[in-house]
């Protein structure tokens, strides 16, 4: 059941809450988290299925905050979603008029989950400092999509010269897959890893962080190649023993794992949704000290290369 309330207030939401959780019985007290998306109307319903899915992994109240025309007078729109209907956690969908979309942290404070984390989430182009941001201030963490950007590259180094514990960004995330698979790759005694290099699609974030992620965790030079794509196609590990293990996905979806004197392997790995990603994120609410070192280390590199943040 979902529950409308036009040009409402907080006070007025907070009370529909109780309601809500005293007719189907304890709600809120089985969440375990808050998540705030700071999104528009455009993104919103994606981005409030993908926080759905992700639910019933991590039971959370999502509050969505979408900012509507700015030069309205204050006013707020709110949709509750019971759960059940928004996955096992609640949903509230608040759309924000006029000045109060500048001031939206007042309107979450009062509907945040008592004595649980809060996380906050902008599927769109992100702040320059998470941190810093009215909303941001509130949260545990702070997840944001460089790729989303029109610059990605150069959104991620900016936003990297922010970096604040708890921040993250989910062209990171979408990079799990890949270094499980080039970990496991060696299992087997191969000697050192002499070079690397890593083929993508030209201005592709998560490429540049796994060029240096693989510089610093193998501190040998790594090359990054360009693709058609879509996102990253390949990578390579020169060995001194094995000679070169290369992974090459040209589809998206299914990889090829290529080893001296082996049989090829075919191996699952499809580009990340953004609910397996956001997921992943809520499963960990310190700081992911991994992110923060290789992101800084793709920072620095590319400012050296010349490349404009």
């Amino acid at each position: 059941m979902t529950l409308y309330l036009p040009r409402t207030t907080t006070a007025q939401i907070t009370e529909a809450l109780a309601n809500e959780r005293r007719s189907v019985g304890g709600g809120a007290m089985n969440m375990v988290l808050t998540l705030v998306i700071v999104t528009d109307e455009a993104d919103h319903y994606d981005a409030v299925r993908a926080a759905t899915e992700s639910g019933h992994e991590h039971p959370s109240r999502v509050l969505a905050l979408i900012r509507r025309d700015r030069d309205a007078e204050p006013a707020i729109d709110a949709e509750i979603r019971r759960p059940g209907t928004a996955g096992p956690g609640e949903a509230l969908l608040l759309r924000l008029y006029g000045p109060l979309g500048d001031h939206a942290d007042s309107v979450v404070t009062p509907l945040l989950v008592p004595d649980a984390p809060v996380v906050v989430w902008w599927p769109g182009e992100g702040p320059a400092d998470p941190a810093a941001d009215p909303v941001g201030r509130l949260a545990h963490r702070r997840i944001t999509d460089a790729l989303r950007a029109a610059d990605p590259v150069g959104d991620l180094i900016g936003r990297i010269a922010h970096y604040s514990p708890g921040d993250t960004d989910l062209t990171w995330t979408r990079l799990t897959p890949w270094r499980s698979l080039l970990a496991s790759t060696m299992d087997q005694p191969c000697g050192w890893v002499t070079a690397a290099e890593v083929t993508a699609e030209p201005h592709y974030p998560s490429a540049d962080l796994l060029v240096a992620w693989l510089s610093q965790r193998l501190n040998v030079p790594v090359i990054r190649k360009e693709s058609h794509g879509p996102g990253i196609t390949g990578a390579k590990l020169s060995t001194e023993d094995c000679g070169d293990i290369e992974i090459r996905r040209l589809d998206g979806r299914v990889a090829t794992l290529s080893r001296p004197n082996q049989p090829d392997q075919t191996v699952a790995l499809p580009r990340r949704r953004a609910a397996e990603a956001l997921a992943e994120e809520l499963r960990r609410l310190d700081a992911d000290e991994v992110y923060e070192s290789t992101a800084k280390h793709m920072a620095q590199t590319l400012g050296r290369s010349g490349v404009n943040a």
